[in-house]
Parts: structure tokens; C-alpha cells; sequence
């Protein structure tokens, strides 16, 4: 059964991989299934051909056969459960494998999406400026407690795992803002995660989506 996920036909990222589609087409690339991607506007999102996959009218979602799922990190854990290559056999360290890909998603990435956001929903209100440090601070407060525990470690708990998947993804998300860069292991941590062949060729395959895009 071919595997199918959704992406923005005009991904607000430029290209550079930070959509969550991104996410799904690495832990594809990591377990060696071959997929197609289907391309959807902004528009598209929100008919009901797309709400019948994703209630929320988002990306990415995921089918294949009768199956049809919705959250990058629901999808990326179930790529883990059906192939192997991103969950270790061990039953203890698959728990704790499965424990860092939910503490990405709803441990470190909540602050820093909301840092993200409040320059678009927030930008022209006069506190503004004396709440992004606040919110700095809060996500320097989790970055702090992630890297004291990966310490001099490759990966956050034995081998290459999904946990570490989404955790370097949602580090991607500070791209720019100057807080990795403040922890040297995690900046090396990004990095290597970076490095895999298969993160290159999700990454490759994800800008060419862009590049293909007319330019103004």
C-alpha cells in the first residue's frame, strides 16, 4: 500500500524545513519507506476533502490503505511502531525513546511556538516588548534542563531514535533567535542530527517544493 502524506503546495517556511511535514518525510526516509506527497493550498486545507483527514485543516497528515492519521508527532510515532529503525527492540528503552518524542511536543516546543506567534498576534500591543524576554527566558529555562541532561551524549538516550527526531526538529525552530547557540552540545546535537542521509534527503525533497515555486 503506498503511503501518502500532505504538505503546503506554498509552505510559509521558505523551504528551510520547518514545516511539520517535515518531520514525517524524515522518519519515512529513516525507515526506508518509499511515499508520495500530495500538495495542498491554504485554501484546499480548509474544504472538507482535506477536513475528512485532518478536523483542524492542517498539515501533515497521513494515509495508507484504510488508515488515515493527522499530528506529526502521531505520525511519526506510528512510522516507529510499524518499521524498524527509530524505536530500539528493548522494551524499557523504547518507553523512554517514546517519552522524548512527547516531551519535544509538549514540553519544549509550547514556548517556542508561542514566541513565534506573538510577533504576528501580539507585534503592535505596548507590552509586547517587555513580554518576549519573559518568554525567552522560559524557553532558555527548557533548553538549560535538555542539555544538562544530553551532557556529552550523541543522542538523548542510546541510539538514534524518534525521540530525537522531533527534538532536533523543534530545536530547528529557533533557528535564528540565538538561543541554542547559548548551549554548544545542542547546537553539535542539531547538527549531527543534521548530518543523517536521511534527514538530507527529506530536506532535499521538501525544497524542491519550493525551489519549483514561480518567483516574484
Amino acid at each position: 500500500m503506498t503511503i501518502t502524506i500532505t504538505a503546503f503546495e506554498a509552505s510559509p517556511d521558505r523551504g528551510r524545513g520547518l514545516a511539520r511535514d517535515m518531520r514525517v518525510r524524515w522518519a519515512l526516509e529513516e525507515v526506508g519507506q518509499p511515499y508520495e506527497v500530495r500538495l495542498v493550498s491554504f485554501a484546499a486545507m480548509k474544504r472538507q476533502a482535506h477536513l475528512a483527514l485532518h478536523p483542524f485543516g492542517q498539515i501533515p497528515t497521513y494515509e495508507e490503505g484504510d488508515l488515515a492519521i493527522f499530528e506529526s508527532g502521531a505520525i511519526v510515532l506510528h512510522i516507529a511502531q510499524t518499521h524498524p529503525g527509530l524505536l530500539p527492540d528493548d522494551a524499557d528503552a523504547r518507553a523512554r525513546a517514546i517519552n522524548w518524542l512527547f516531551a519535544a511536543l509538549n514540553t519544549v516546543e509550547p514556548p517556542i511556538v508561542e514566541l513565534e506567534q506573538t510577533g504576528f498576534t501580539d507585534g503592535d500591543k505596548p507590552w509586547h516588548a517587555a513580554r518576549v524576554p519573559m518568554m525567552q527566558e522560559r524557553i532558555r529555562t527548557r533548553l538549560k534542563s535538555l542539555s544538562d541532561r544530553l551532557g556529552d551524549a550523541d543522542w538523548l538516550d542510546g541510539a538514534f531514535s524518534a525521540g530525537d527526531l522531533m527534538m532536533v526538529m523543534v530545536l530547528r525552530r529557533l533557528e535564528g533567535d540565538g538561543l541554542v547557540e547559548e548551549f554548544a552540545n545542542l547546537v553539535a546535537y542539531v547538527e549531527r542530527g543534521k548530518a543523517r542521509p536521511a534527514y538530507k534527503r527529506a530536506y532535499a525533497d521538501q525544497y524542491a517544493v519550493f525551489a519549483a515555486l514561480p518567483k516574484d
